[in-house]
């Protein structure tokens, strides 16, 4: 075997059933509901929508554009998950409960991701090219969060439930908010002892912090006025 044929046979895609097998066997590490492979293989709808997407993106890729469309549309038909055969998906992605989900043409999704329902990859452009977003690997998306335009959510990242995010999120970092906002150095994100991290509703409220924030603030400033009034006061009384 020549240097170069040895070379793509190490970087050369895992076959679909590879893939097939990794979708359906990374489920019990995420969720903790799912009692055997047979059950996530016959009843987990987002797991349907993937095996179908991985058929219908090596369609798309050989160039048989309707086939492929045809048969995103019957996935979508079937289990309320929309992904569109263009749309790129690393290994062992996990989709909980599936519905209303949102996988955009030019959306790439790296390894180990995890996505929540309601969750929507999606466009802010009517121009050709990159236009939907990119998440690495290990991120996980809260339910019913919004990533719109081709920016990217670094790996190991999150976003919180309902998040609506238009900027780039650095690795590891935690979003929340509408419009998203950094709220979480990776150095203060839990360990747990290398698992994916699933309890994506711990999350900071920065708009509750700024407001008790603010509230303490008045509070010490109006301590302080009445101090200086009762000064005031008890020198105009020793006069």
């Amino acid at each position: 075997m020549t240097a170069v044929a040895l070379f793509a046979a190490r970087t050369a895609p895992p076959s679909l059933v590879r893939q097939l097998v990794e979708d359906v066997t990374c489920v019990g590490g995420r969720d903790p509901a799912a009692r055997s492979h047979v059950e996530v293989l016959l009843t987990y709808p987002g797991v349907h929508a993937l095996l179908w997407h991985r058929l219908a993106h090596r369609l798309w890729g050989s160039g048989l554009r309707f086939p492929a469309r045809l048969l995103g549309w019957f996935a979508r038909l079937v289990t309320q998950v929309d992904i569109h055969p263009g749309a790129t998906i690393g290994r062992r992605l996990f989709i909980d409960h599936g519905a209303g989900v949102v996988i955009g043409e030019t959306a790439e999704i790296g390894d180990d991701v995890t996505l929540y329902h309601g969750v929507t990859l999606g466009g802010t452009s009517w121009s050709a090219g990159k236009r939907h977003p990119t998440v690495e690997s290990g991120a996980l998306i809260g339910a019913g969060a919004k990533i719109l335009g081709p920016i990217t959510i670094g790996a190991g990242a999150r976003v919180g439930a309902n998040s609506v995010v238009v900027d780039a999120v650095p690795p590891g970092m935690t979003v929340v908010g509408i419009p998203g906002r950094l709220v979480r150095d990776r150095r203060d994100r839990r360990l747990i002892g290398g698992r994916i991290d699933l309890d994506h509703h711990l999350m900071p409220d920065p708009v509750g912090e700024a407001i008790r924030s603010l509230v303490d603030r008045i509070e010490f400033l109006e301590a302080r006025l009445a101090h200086r009034e009762r000064g005031r006061q008890d020198g105009e009384g020793a006069a």
